[in-house]
C-alpha cells in the first residue's frame, strides 16, 4: 500500500523531524510512504474571515494540484469523524481489501482546510475537537497509521 501525506508548510523543529523519521522507518515494513509539502500562506495579524478564507483557498488549490485521481483522500478536519485506533485500522484495511492501494492523508495549515479540499475528500477524519499545531499533527498521524498496521497484522503494540 502507498500512503501519501500532503501537508501545508515545512517542519522546522528537529524533534518533529526526528519523530517523523522514526515513524517513517517503522512504517517502511508495511507501506510505501510519501510526503508532499505545499507552501503555506502568511496570514496577517487580525485577518478578516474573508482574508483567512483566501489564505485557505490558496493553500487548498496547492493541495488539489498534488492529489492523485487514483488515491482515496482522507482529510484531517475538526468537523470530521472521530475514530478510535481500532476503527482507523479497520478503515485502512477496508480500503485495502476493496482494492485501494493508494491512500492520501491531507493536513491543512494553521487555519485548516478550505471547502474545496474538504469536498474532494473521500473521508473527513478528526483526531479531536481540539486544535493541534499542523507540525505535531504529522507525528500524531504517522503514529496512528503505524498503530493501525500493527493492529491489522495482529502485532503487539503498547496501549
Amino acid at each position: 500500500m502507498k500512503i501519501t501525506i500532503i501537508s501545508v508548510g515545512k517542519i522546522k523543529e528537529k524533534y518533529f523531524v526526528d519523530a517523523i523519521a522514526e515513524y517513517s522507518k517503522r512504517l517502511s515494513k508495511y507501506c510505501k510512504l510519501n510526503f508532499i509539502e505545499v507552501k503555506d500562506e502568511k496570514t496577517k495579524e487580525n485577518a478578516s474571515s474573508v482574508e483567512e478564507d483566501l489564505v485557505k483557498e490558496t493553500e487548498g488549490k496547492r493541495i488539489l494540484d498534488k492529489l492523485s485521481d487514483s488515491s482515496k483522500v482522507i482529510a484531517l478536519a475538526i468537523e470530521g469523524k472521530e475514530l478510535d485506533s481500532i476503527a482507523l485500522a479497520k478503515q485502512i484495511e477496508d480500503y485495502r481489501v476493496s482494492g485501494t492501494s493508494d491512500l492520501t492523508f491531507v493536513i491543512g495549515g494553521s487555519l485548516g482546510l478550505h471547502k474545496i479540499v474538504l469536498d474532494k475528500a473521500d473521508m473527513l477524519l478528526s483526531f479531536s475537537k481540539m486544535t493541534f499545531p499542523h507540525q505535531l499533527m504529522r507525528v500524531v498521524l504517522l503514529e496512528q497509521i503505524y498503530r493501525s498496521f500493527r493492529i491489522i497484522n495482529n502485532e503487539p503494540y503498547h496501549k
